[in-house]
């Protein structure tokens, strides 16, 4: 299920678990089983880690700063192989689903999805179709040792929005399901699982939470978190402050935010494409984030008192080697972006020097990971403008 049958508005659903929040003796995310939507039995040791801050504390004259790692960091804890947070929300997913389900899930991806969700399905062994931009393969096949379970499809000189589109299309097709990014609580829950990692290791909710965003859907996912953890009554009262950052000059959650608008201001499909070839997080380039939609960006954004900005590639890049020099480890540009807004809100004053401030480093490590040297070819390449003949690809694809 990814949307409410009744006739209303767009709105995310929301999970409902029990109220206590309870961690089980388990080295991976599934030590918070109980607050994700388990619909198989699942094995994984992919998981975050959450450690207090000293060289970059230090740095910014911080007293109390907390990273959550989701990437390639094992001597920290941080165990996701594929180096990005999206690995969380992959096995949150593959693990939703039902025990006797037998469609092929479809996933659009502008990268780092794609590889969480090639690795989770070849271990798991379940049917999995991905669709990505062409530019995205090379990354993926030197992460993922891909499996015969697993099927991509490259659209050769496409963006993110055009791997969504064909990804809608094949999952209208018999024997297939589309996965649903955002609106599938199993990605949300399996991304909140970094805020219940830091509540576990600070014994409270942070007063501000970091992070860089394209959908939106990991920045809600801590939000909701942050809501069940209230909830329980024991790890505070206020919500995290959503301090939520963008690559510019692709920028729509930050433009319709600072401008205090309630949708998502309009721009035209060659702006946006111009926009997101220029930015240096390109998996940051979601063309539809779920602002306006009920529980979406904005209302996190109002119910948390968050802010937002707008990051220059420049300042990426720095924020990328004051990380590595300060803290030891390589970080992905999204990730820059993140510590880049952590800057910039402490020499602005928005955040004060003793708060507990949370900063998500939603992907790192790649540097200390072999690259996969098997030699590997997508499944299928297409071409962006002969995008309408879905039924012929996926006869193809079943062949």
């Amino acid at each position: 299920m990814l949307d409410c049958p009744h006739a209303h508005g767009p709105a995310l659903l929301r999970t409902v678990y029990q109220r206590a929040f309870a961690v089980d003796d388990v080295p991976s995310l599934l030590r918070y089983g109980r607050w994700l939507p388990r619909g198989r039995a699942l094995a994984t040791f992919a998981r975050s880690t959450v450690y207090q801050s000293t060289g970059l504390a230090a740095h910014l004259g911080l007293a109390n700063l907390w990273i959550a790692f989701s990437g390639w960091w094992p001597q920290r804890g941080a165990t996701l192989e594929t180096t990005t947070f999206k690995e969380l929300e992959a096995y949150a997913v593959l693990g939703r689903l039902a025990r006797d389900e037998q469609r092929t899930l479809v996933i659009s991806s502008a990268g780092n999805t794609a590889a969480a969700f090639a690795r989770a399905a070849t271990e798991l062994d379940a049917p999995v179709l991905i669709v990505i931009p062409g530019d995205a393969w090379e990354r993926l096949a030197a992460l993922v040792r891909i499996g015969p379970s697993v099927r991509v499809v490259a659209v050769d000189g496409g963006q993110y929005e055009d791997a969504i589109a064909l990804a809608r299309g094949l999952a209208e097709e018999d024997g297939y399901v589309l996965e649903g990014g955002v609106r599938n609580v199993g990605r949300r829950d399996g991304m909140g699982t970094a805020m219940l990692e830091a509540v576990e290791a600070m014994g409270t909710l942070p007063d501000a939470y970091f992070q860089g965003v394209g959908s939106g859907a990991g920045a809600l996912a801590a939000h909701e978190a942050a809501l069940r953890l209230i909830a329980d009554g024991r790890f505070g009262t206020r919500l995290p402050r959503l301090m939520l950052s963008q690559n510019a000059p692709f920028t729509p959650i930050h433009d319709a935010w600072v401008g205090r608008s309630a949708t998502l201001d309009e721009r035209s499909p060659l702006v946006a494409r111009e926009q997101v070839r220029r930015i240096a997080a390109s998996v940051l380039s979601n063309v539809a984030p779920p602002y306006a939609t009920i529980g979406g960006v904005r209302d996190a954004l109002a119910e948390s008192g968050g802010t937002t900005y707008a990051i220059a590639n420049a300042e990426v890049r720095a924020a990328m080697r004051m990380f590595e020099d300060l803290e030891g480890m390589d970080v992905e540009p999204a990730a820059g972006v993140t510590l880049a807004s952590l800057v910039r809100a402490v020499r602005a004053g928005e955040i004060g020097p003793r708060e507990r401030i949370l900063v998500h480093v939603t992907g790192g490590g790649a540097r200390r990971r072999e690259p996969v040297r098997v030699e590997q070819r997508p499944t299928y390449v297409v071409a962006r403008d002969t995008q309408g003949a879905f039924p012929a690809l996926t006869e193809l694809l079943s062949a």
